[in-house]
């Protein structure tokens, strides 16, 4: 299913040799390993030691335009966010905001994916659009040093999207998941999923072992592969199919929403259980992002009715010690209807749990959200090229302060 060339690594070897034991994969799906034509026989520099992206000078020209986007999203610490555009892609710092990258290429050159490890010079790239600069099908390891592509996975079908930690990464087909060992792009695993066509994946960030999630095999159902214990668990989280899910960092906290859109859940992904629910409103809406604060003390939702809602979750300090003296529908800190106390009487509206703070956007744009360096703040990008950083207070909620505005698209916006 994948054909190979070169090796990227974010830690180089200069002894390395590529493996030829995959006799335990799919036949049709072996890697097969060949020079990339335009490789460097020499080893390229780790990963960490450009802790910035540089920005050639001839590569800042403005267009007279704004770019058609192709795909946005955070990087794993939420500090950056990648962008994929018509004719190429740029990279932004979120606090302060301000471009620190692009790249635009000369003919065509829509990218479609874009997917960063941390603050590297590693980018893993998926062409997209009318004009793609790379085929849809391939992913393309970038390398910021060399400012060129050292490597590329060669898939049969469409790459819905990538996943990248220090170690591995993670291709997302439609109905199926690739897992490779950075080193040496060495296939590891592979798992079928049902219908993906947004390429739904999430993994763990920690120091620890990793932790991935992906949709199951039946509508609603989720997959949790335990790497180190080599376990796997799976979760039936919805009776609707899943629209969106996140993962903390260390993997051990997940949430999901359905398609209905009107409950997150929030689960242990060790023994599935279900650890709280949480109500973002009572008509169904699309969500289009969950995100975890870094300890997972908080959780960020975005959704196409244009608010941002921020829940407070009961993991204390990131861990699962969870207040079992309070029930999963009655809340520590998050308001609920003062009719909780005929729960047993009145619908599960009732009892639910509602959002401690929220920030208003314009209703039926898409936004993705995450939690900003700085306490109780929360980051928000917006298809338009909107970008928001906002503030909420913990004790007493309500709706967030917004400390910033700018739109990453227009030109006049990028320094």
């Amino acid at each position: 299913m994948a054909t190979l060339s070169a090796y990227p690594t974010p830690n180089p070897n200069p002894n390395f040799r590529p493996s030829t034991d995959q006799t335990e994969a799919d036949p049709e799906s072996l890697p097969r390993m060949e020079p990339h034509p335009s490789s460097d026989p020499n080893p390229m520099p780790a990963s960490n030691s450009n802790p910035n992206f540089s920005t050639p000078s001839d590569a800042i020209s403005l267009s007279a335009t704004p770019p058609s986007l192709l795909h946005l999203s955070f990087n794993q610490d939420h500090g950056c966010f990648a962008v994929g555009i018509d004719h190429g892609f740029r990279i932004y710092n979120c606090d302060p905001f301000r471009e620190i990258f692009r790249r635009d290429f000369d003919r065509g050159g829509g990218i479609g994916v874009v997917e960063m490890l941390f603050r590297c010079n590693i980018l893993a790239l998926v062409g997209g659009g009318p004009d793609p600069q790379y085929p849809p099908t391939k992913v393309m390891i970038w390398d910021d040093h060399q400012s060129r592509c050292i490597g590329e996975l060669s898939f049969r079908s469409e790459v819905r999207s990538v996943r990248l930690r220090r170690d591995r990464i993670v291709v997302v087909l439609e109905q199926k998941i690739f897992v490779y060992n950075f080193a040496d792009l060495k296939l590891l695993h592979q798992i079928e999923t049902i219908a993906n066509p947004k390429g739904l994946c999430a993994v763990s960030q920690g120091s620890g072992s990793l932790v991935l999630v992906c949709p199951g095999l039946q509508k609603g159902q989720v997959r949790v592969e335990h790497y180190a214990s080599k376990r796997t668990k799976f979760i039936m989280a919805h009776d609707s199919r899943i629209a969106c899910f996140a993962l903390s960092q260390d993997g051990q906290v997940l949430a999901t929403a359905s398609t209905k859109g009107t409950l997150v859940r929030i689960y242990n992904t060790v023994d599935g259980s279900l650890l709280q629910e949480v109500r973002r409103g009572a008509d169904r809406a699309e969500i289009y992002s969950l995100a975890f604060s870094s300890n997972a003390q908080w959780l960020a939702v975005s959704s196409d009715k244009g608010t941002v809602h921020v829940f407070s979750l009961k993991i204390n300090g990131g861990s699962l010690s969870i207040d079992m003296s309070q029930n999963v529908s009655e809340p520590v800190t998050s308001p609920h209807s003062s009719l909780s106390f005929i729960k047993g009487v009145l619908p599960k509206y009732f009892s639910s749990e509602w959002s401690v703070a929220q920030f208003r956007l314009v209703e039926g744009s898409q936004y993705i959200v995450a939690f900003g360096h700085q306490k109780h703040t929360v980051v928000i990008l917006g298809i338009d090229g909107s970008f928001y950083r906002c503030q909420f207070d913990p004790v007493n909620g309500g709706e967030m302060t917004q400390l910033e505005y700018h739109n990453f698209l227009k030109p006049e916006a990028a320094f």
